[in-house]
């Protein structure tokens, strides 16, 4: 099981249990975490699960793949750092991951 914090555009965080296999996205849903629509359910088709990845967590998520890429044109303010949180599986390795919701989901 992985801990995985959601911090909100307001500063307010909250940590919930994520559990290997399932998506970032998932978790987020699973939780009620606020901010994370998931419109599509996770297929990557809208970017409603956008999030933003802590610096010192991009590398360990893995890079963006070309749909997911394509996808994050749809979101609201796209940094380098932005990930759409149905792209990422939770593992042991994430234990501990933080990440931003943004001010809004398009």
């Amino acid at each position: 099981m992985a801990k995985i914090t959601f911090i909100q555009h307001n500063g307010n965080e909250q940590t919930v249990d994520g559990l290997p296999g399932m998506s970032v996205m998932e978790t987020a849903v699973k939780n009620t975490v606020p901010g994370i629509d998931a419109d599509c359910g996770g297929a990557c088709a809208c970017a409603t699960c956008h999030v933003y990845i802590e610096p010192d967590w991009v590398e360990k998520v893995g890079a963006r793949n070309p749909m997911e890429e394509d996808m994050l044109d749809f979101a609201f303010d796209v940094r380098d750092n932005s990930r759409l949180s149905c792209q990422i599986k939770v593992s042991d390795a994430l234990d501990g991951l933080r990440v931003k919701v943004p001010e809004k989901q398009f």
